[in-house]
């Protein structure tokens, strides 16, 4: 459990596989369940810790795609990993994350080996404008929830369902517990689908039910640029896409599928 006097946390580990969630994690669609934000940074956390555990020279997380099967309340989750493709080059673990009982979140991680390719590293990506040009932006002016307040922003809106934003979380995702660079961002990114919305939550709903991030290398720093554009389709289907910067560059991708429905 998290000891007196330290920084605010998205869970609090019970045990090995068993977690509790605090209401730090409560969602934007309602109250009284996750945001999944959160738990997709402590899925990171147990896929990555999972690998090093086995591997004498760990691996890169390259991608990661979880599928996103139910809602959760706020409250102990429990959350096991297995191997799906073991090796020494490349490796595939799946996590899954349950709240009593019924699997709510499956997540799938690729890791491949590192290889110096410096020489060769570039990326068309458009640079993001520096973080102090943009004005900051107070998330729970659109969404309910306590984790929107956890995720510090400054955004320039391009146009509906378009913008650029610098965003920073400002609560660790395991009480206690030091995470990676790359389970940090994770645990922020499912928050892009409701960065720049092209509707109103109050007419239209438009969750996601997946979330894919393809990464160049680790992430640095705090601060995190999002170059967001979401897109309605003519019959039901969206699609939340993202590049990722940091202080020093292209970071990856994220995509969201999303099912859009009119209130």
């Amino acid at each position: 459990m998290r000891s007196e006097g330290a920084a605010p946390a998205y869970f609090e580990r019970l045990g090995e596989t068993t977690f509790c969630a605090t209401q730090n994690v409560q969602g934007a669609w309602s109250a009284d369940e996750q945001h999944v934000a959160p738990a997709l940074g402590l899925m990171t956390h147990a896929l990555e810790r999972d690998h090093r555990s086995r591997s004498g020279v760990p691996l890169q997380l390259s991608r990661v795609a979880f599928d996103i099967l139910g809602v959760m309340p706020v409250g102990v989750v429990e959350l096991t990993t297995r191997v799906v493709r073991p090796g020494r080059t490349i490796e595939l673990i799946e996590a899954v994350l349950s709240h009593d009982g019924r699997p709510a979140v499956v997540g799938r991680a690729w890791f491949l080996q590192t290889t110096d390719t410096t020489a060769l590293a570039g990326s068309a990506f458009p640079s993001p404008p520096p973080r102090d040009d943009l004005a900051p932006w107070d998330n729970s002016a659109v969404w309910p929830g306590l984790f929107v307040t956890t995720v510090q922003t400054r955004r320039r809106q391009l146009e509906p369902g378009g913008a650029w934003a610098w965003m920073r979380p400002t609560v660790a995702v395991l009480a206690d517990e030091p995470v990676s660079p790359t389970a940090r961002l994770l645990g922020m990114v499912d928050i892009f689908n409701g960065l720049t919305v092209r509707e109103s939550p109050d007419q239209v709903h438009f969750p996601n039910v997946d979330l894919t991030a393809h990464l160049l290398r680790e992430p640095a720093g705090d601060w995190f640029a999002a170059d967001t554009t979401v897109s309605f389709g003519p019959g039901g289907l969206g699609l939340t896409h993202t590049i990722v910067h940091d202080e020093a560059g292209p970071v990856g991708t994220v995509s969201q599928s999303l099912t859009v429905r009119p209130r």
